[in-house]
């Protein structure tokens, strides 16, 4: 076992249809866990003490929520697995939708919400060129609000939204298997499906993005992904801007 586990008390080791998944009662980071273990692993906690969302920000993840990380191998060229986040998000949304939540929507790169409310968030590590490690986190019974009040309003649960949510193991295995699904497309090639398939499903397309490194802000119009997974934003004056993923800090809609 890996030191990282060294100090951890595991639960259960057990397959889940090509997955080995390790389970704990509580961790500091799923993903960071998930690091030390080779692909086709997960990793899910019933807490995660230091739960981190996009540029570092902290992710409560208290009891009642599903907190995951799988291990998924990324060989070959570099180029299809740029779209690697947006394939975990599409995924996390197909099971979303398939509890019948139609309204909920994937805000770029990998949001999940309801209305103006995060129900779920995917966060895309790379330790090495090898292998990815891809973290979701998402909220069944939990409450959020009542550990940071700042999430008041800003996140909602499936409770709130299903007269009874499905049990944590019923969602995870059905992550797993939307998650593989995903993942084949990106190896065989099919990364321009993909990008259809979010192209015709972005909802709220007068954004405001806050560049990385001081780069200051612009408002535009989301035409959507290109073939890397760089959002093209259209100005006021019709010009094209395309900005890749590692430029853009904050993404949020307009209503």
């Amino acid at each position: 076992m890996s030191s990282a586990f060294a100090a951890i008390q595991e639960l259960d080791v057990r397959a889940i249809d090509g997955w080995t998944l390790h389970e704990f009662a509580e961790v500091t980071s799923t993903n960071s866990l998930a690091a030390h273990l080779p692909p086709w692993s997960a990793v899910c906690a019933r807490v995660q003490t230091e739960g981190r969302g996009r540029t570092g920000r902290h992710w409560v993840s208290d009891p009642g929520g599903l907190w995951l990380s799988v291990v998924v191998p990324t060989p070959g060229d570099a180029a299809p697995w740029a779209l690697l986040p947006l394939a975990a998000g599409w995924a996390v949304l197909t099971v979303v939708h398939d509890l019948g939540l139609a309204l909920a929507r994937l805000r770029w790169p990998n949001d999940i919400l309801t209305g103006r409310q995060k129900l779920a968030g995917i966060l895309v590590d790379r330790f090495s060129a090898e292998a990815a490690v891809v973290g979701i986190g998402l909220n069944i019974t939990n409450r959020p609000e009542a550990a940071d009040a700042a999430l008041v309003d800003q996140v909602t649960r499936l409770a709130d939204l299903l007269p009874e949510p499905p049990p944590a193991a019923t969602l995870l295995a059905r992550l797993l298997a939307a998650l593989t699904h995903e993942h084949h497309r990106l190896e065989t090639g099919d990364a321009a499906g993909l990008c259809r398939d979010l192209n015709g499903a972005w909802w709220h397309r007068h954004v405001h993005v806050t560049l990385s490194g001081g780069r200051g802000a612009i408002n535009g119009h989301l035409v959507g992904i290109d073939a890397h997974g760089s959002l093209m934003l259209e100005g006021a004056a019709g010009e094209v801007r395309v900005l890749p993923p590692h430029v853009v800090e904050l993404l949020r809609e307009i209503f």
